[in-house]
């Protein structure tokens, strides 16, 4: 009975200590990008553009030792093959323009989260030209170039208040 309880603390004791380790291994990774300033789960940093008609609020924001902020941005899958999706990237890059309009200061980059890596995307001249005109396309008047399928669209859950949706034949 006793060899089976000094068993089980000496197991509980190794679990607490390899929990502790990884604790311990994640602060130093996070370390490694900034001061963790704001969280979207804890204390969120709402972030607003009215010269861009922009509204975001990044995952996380980290302060660098050279003060300026930098967006973190989590997605719940590994990295795709390809590297990070282009909708990814406008989004880091949105929340990179936000914290530039709101500090004064551009991030030099944001950090793509992925399950299995984090990504650092830069910000710079090529990134801000993207994501603008993105903005500009998504901003125009719907032009019609929608080419909606009976099947697609019966999948889609803005159908009902789509304008460019496929009717069935009748």
């Amino acid at each position: 009975m006793i060899p089976l309880l000094a068993v089980g603390l000496l197991a509980g004791g190794l679990f607490a200590a390899a929990l502790a380790g990884r604790a311990l291994l994640l602060r130093a990774r996070e370390r490694r990008w900034g001061t963790l300033v704001a969280v979207d789960a804890g204390t969120p940093l709402s972030l607003t553009s009215p010269r861009f008609l922009l509204t975001g609020r990044p995952d996380a924001v980290r302060r660098r030792p050279d003060g300026t902020l930098v967006p973190v941005e989590r997605k719940s899958r590994s990295v795709p093959r390809g590297g990070p999706y282009r909708s990814h990237r406008i989004q880091l890059w949105a929340y990179c323009l936000l914290l530039e309009e709101s500090t004064g200061r551009p991030p030099p980059y944001g950090i793509l989260r992925y399950r299995d890596a984090d990504l650092r995307i830069p910000w710079n001249a090529a990134a801000r030209a993207e994501l603008l005109a993105v903005r500009r396309a998504v901003a125009a008047p719907y032009d019609g170039r929608a080419t909606p399928s009976v099947a697609r669209c019966a999948a889609c859950r803005w159908a009902p208040r789509c304008d460019a949706r496929a009717t069935t034949p009748g």
